[in-house]
């Protein structure tokens, strides 16, 4: 586990006098997703949002620093669907796996520093690797809606 003293930005929008936590609203126009091939784009330019610094500080009520965040993630679907279906925890869904790309662009209103993410570094762990398997898009079904 990473030591979280060491963290120098916390780019996220807060949490809400609800309790909502680091959830905000995005425009319906940001994503587009075609569940049947397990294609999607979720992208977001110039998000306004603040820079808490770290995690303590962000949950403790601390004042952010104004920045920016921008990101385009695609996943690129074309895998064998998968079908599941879990009656403990009434969720059943289909979904179309396939690899995924992250793009994310970060700077501080206050500073001249923009943090880049690097496209060509990032891999999608596998189950055999020790990751969760692969990123997909689909439907699904839980709670009241699960029959």
């Amino acid at each position: 586990m990473a030591d979280p003293t060491f963290q120098v930005h916390d780019w996220e929008p807060g949490i809400a006098d609800t309790g909502l936590f680091w959830t905000i609203p995005i425009s319906p126009g940001s994503i587009k997703a075609d569940p049947s091939t397990g294609r999607a784009r979720f992208r977001v330019e110039a998000l306004k949002i603040g820079d808490y610094h770290d995690f303590f500080n962000a949950v403790s009520g601390g004042t952010p620093v104004p920045s920016r965040v921008s990101f385009d993630v695609v996943w690129s679907g074309g895998g064998s669907p998968v079908d599941l279906r879990d009656e403990t925890f009434t969720f059943e869904g289909h979904y179309v796996p396939g690899p995924a790309r992250i793009s994310f662009v970060a700077s501080n209103d206050r500073s001249g520093v923009t943090y880049r993410s690097n496209a060509e570094g990032q891999y999608n762990p596998t189950l055999e690797q020790g990751g969760a398997g692969d990123p997909a898009v689909g439907t699904e079904r839980n709670g009241k809606y699960f029959i």
